[in-house]
């Protein structure tokens, strides 16, 4: 009676506050009280999306009402509420500053959208106080009275909510009365300055060196959240050293731009420049936040450093595709997700369960890899609060639970024309440029690319939560191959016998369902590969093996300078007279060994690969390592993305990175096993507490051996056998009591806990 009576007393609590803030309750049972929006609650027209507001205008705009703790109401949400009739788009972009948006503020001030297409405007005498005007006008109509310039610290993965840094200023200012008055600038929109040498740069800044510059990034637009207007911008030191992942980035695509266009010259097509387009696959797990609050290792490193597997898992594969179901809240969380991120324009087109239990993905549609790595580090932001709304916790690091599947983030990466010609794409290159010649060109670049610096792609996904996830069934193996499949590989190899040019048209074939009443449907004579790494896809590769929790901008940064190098060895030889058709040749003579078409997953592949000359690199440490080889730094400098100076820096913040990771995934198993599990063990007169205290002494001394490695390398291969041997060990001793230990006598949460939202609805109580 007194649990009826309680939850009784909390659903009547929740109907009320609900009403005032025009939202309905729908209680399906008394166990399950969670507020939907109403039509009403989610008109973009009828709703201010900040909170907090400043206004400066007495009678602008009413006061927003308080933020609530949790409410699954979006505060951002287009029109799509449960039983708000049809669909509507109003809305979507009217906090992102571009295009219709943009042309609405900026044409006060006799300037049109186009204005922000070209990207020199910052440059040009009087347009950036023009563009500020108008945003401070778009500002305030859209109740934000902060701004920020947003940027990408390095070595962010994992620890750093949102992967990004901003220093929040107000967009007014105060006269000698102290009364407010709306200021905003072009240089303030422009440019800022921070503490460069408080976040991690590698000993390029040092406290009495320590000027750090933001510069407005033009490629990415300018964009709301909450009260906010943030500024996308690039970090460098007072010296003009990159200190963060966006601006080598920037330099990498320019690079491969003018390659790029290089070399279509010489072959007869004229393009104004080159762009890298991406799509971004973000998994994601969402967990009861009850059950989060009760592991420490979740809340201190993202993933679970000890636990019993569940009674059930994924081999059922049940879970993949699966409906998401509106018996939890993770429905309801992810419509909020991709209403959120639609009021910004970001473009979050498909969502899904994925494979594990309790695991999800969202993807967006392709775009410019600047503006989609913006994007979806906000996506990442907006998922771990929107879960927290919800009474959800998003984990995004790439392996929180073991013995199921981990997180990617898989890098659609394709390179096209300012016009938007595919070069990726034969058909569209073709029909653009009229020469054949060009797609098999660009194809045998890019293979010798990958054979040539495949330690580079190796290097570029060696976030720590990767140790763990590739090769294991779920991520391809760290052997860098690509798959071409049968069709364009035989292509390529006859164009590399003959040197006969032909146009290549992907094979199709007609697919059959074996009913009448079913059509048959056309596809791709090839078949998805999904163990290698960087399989093409007929118009695009996908890097498969990027993790969930990176910033891609390291990937990216990598593939398109590795596309730049070919691009210019290929145009160099045909200006020094030879033709394109045999530099062609003569790369997919030397690199084709590259191209792997079988199973990835096969165990006797890594050490063939090897065997072949194909780069593996098991150990993320060691792939680090060769950021500061010879060949890497040459290339780095000689395509001007990154110095010396600047590879070792980065090589240096990578490895204290990795170790700052495993450390901290040391000192929270420390605490677990004195805090819980010795505690438990006792109570439940279990007889592993010796083993338990001699595992914690083990931990102790392994993590005083890091402190006294004598740099960062010594000390990063010193924490991956912690993490890989000293903590698996220990973790075997955990789980075992775990196995033995009534639950009432657990204090930790367990896998069944976290796992199954589904079958544990008792998460939703706390809404």
């Amino acid at each position: 009676p007194g649990l009826t009576d309680a939850l009784t007393h909390a659903q009547t609590t929740m109907q009320a506050i609900g009403a005032s803030m025009n939202v309905t309750a729908a209680a399906p049972s008394m166990r399950r009280a969670v507020r939907r929006a109403s039509p009403a609650a989610v008109s973009t027209k009828a709703s201010v999306f900040s909170q907090g507001a400043v206004s400066l205008k007495a009678s602008a705009r009413a006061a927003p009402a308080p933020r609530r703790a949790v409410s699954v109401a979006p505060r951002a949400m287009l029109q799509m509420g449960p039983a708000a009739g049809p669909t509507s788009l109003d809305g979507f972009g009217d906090h992102c500053f571009r295009g219709a948006v943009a042309k609405k503020y900026l044409s006060k001030y006799g300037e049109s959208e186009k204005l922000l297409d070209d990207t020199t405007w910052p440059t040009q005498a009087g347009k950036a106080d023009i563009v500020a005007k108008a945003v401070l006008d778009w500002a305030v109509d859209n109740g934000a009275g902060v701004y920020c310039h947003w940027f990408q610290p390095m070595a962010s993965s994992g620890v750093r909510h949102g992967l990004s840094a901003q220093v929040h200023q107000t967009l007014f200012e105060f006269d000698k009365d102290g009364k407010p008055f709306y200021k905003f600038d072009g240089e303030m929109l422009l440019q800022g300055e921070t503490d460069g040498s408080s976040y991690p740069n590698g000993g390029m800044r040092a406290t009495h060196t320590a000027g750090g510059y933001l510069s407005l990034d033009p490629l990415s637009p300018i964009f709301i959240r909450e009260d906010t207007v943030f500024i996308p911008a690039c970090f460098v030191s007072y010296n003009g050293d990159a200190l963060d992942e966006k601006t080598p980035l920037h330099r990498a695509v320019q690079a491969m731009s003018k390659q790029g266009t290089r070399l279509l010259d010489l072959m007869g097509y004229k393009a104004d420049g080159l762009i890298n387009n991406i799509g971004l696959e973000q998994e994601i797990f969402l967990v009861p936040r009850h059950a989060f609050y009760r592991r420490p290792d979740l809340q201190f490193t993202g993933r679970t450093v000890m636990g019993k597997s569940a009674a059930r898992g994924q081999e059922m594969s049940d879970h993949y595709m699966g409906p998401i179901s509106r018996a939890t809240t993770a429905f309801d969380c992810m419509r909020q997700i991709q209403m959120e991120c639609f009021k910004m324009g970001i473009p979050l087109k498909t969502r899904h369960r994925e494979v594990a239990p309790n695991q999800y993905e969202f993807a967006p549609l392709f775009g410019n890899c600047i503006s989609q790595t913006d994007q979806n580090l906000m996506v990442m932001q907006v998922i771990e609060e929107v879960a927290s709304e919800n009474g959800l916790a998003a984990l995004l690091q790439e392996k929180p639970f073991a013995g199921i599947n981990g997180s990617g983030k898989h890098n659609n990466w394709s390179l096209g024309t300012l016009d938007g010609v595919n070069l990726l794409n034969p058909k569209q290159i073709n029909a653009a440029s009229k020469n054949p010649e060009i797609f098999p060109v660009v194809m045998a670049a890019l293979v010798s690319a990958i054979d040539k610096h495949g330690d580079l792609m190796r290097l570029a996904i060696a976030s720590p939560g990767n140790d763990f996830r590739l090769g294991a069934m779920e991520a391809p193996p760290a052997v860098m191959s690509t798959y071409l499949g049968e069709d364009m590989t035989k292509y390529l190899m006859d164009f590399m016998e003959t040197g006969k040019v032909t146009e290549y048209v992907p094979s199709k074939k007609k697919l059959g369902f074996g009913a009448d009443a079913i059509s048959a449907i056309e596809v791709p004579a090839e078949d998805r590969n999904r163990t290698s790494p960087f399989p093409y896809g007929g118009a695009r590769f996908e890097f498969r093996a990027a993790g969930s929790s990176q910033n891609v901008s390291i990937v990216n940064t990598c593939l398109n300078t590795m596309a730049a190098e070919a691009f210019q060895i290929v145009a160099d030889r045909i200006e020094a007279g030879e033709s394109p058709t045999a530099v062609a040749q003569d790369l997919l003579k030397k690199h084709s060994k590259v191209v792997f078409n079988g199973n990835g997953y096969d165990p006797a592949w890594p050490d063939q690969a090897v065997e072949k000359g194909i780069w593996r690199i098991d150990s993320g440490v060691d792939a680090i390592k060769k950021l500061t080889d010879a060949k890497n730094t040459e290339l780095f400098e000689k395509m001007g993305v990154l110095t010396p100076r600047e590879c070792e820096a980065r090589k240096t913040v990578l490895l204290e990175h990795y170790v700052g990771s495993v450390e901290m995934e040391a000192m929270t198993m420390v605490d677990m096993i004195n805090q819980h599990v010795i505690p438990s063990c006792k109570k439940a007169e279990l007889g592993f507490v010796k083993k338990l205290e001699d595992s914690v002494k083990t931990l102790k001394k392994a993590v005083g051996e890091i402190h006294g490695a004598s740099d960062e390398a010594e000390a990063a291969a010193l924490a991956r056998v912690l993490r890989l041997d000293t903590m698996i060990k220990v973790r075997e001793v955990c789980d075992e009591a775990e196995s033995l230990c009534p639950p009432s006598l657990w204090t930790l949460a367990s896998y069944g806990e976290l796992l199954f939202l589904d079958t544990h609805p008792e998460g939703d109580l706390l809404l």
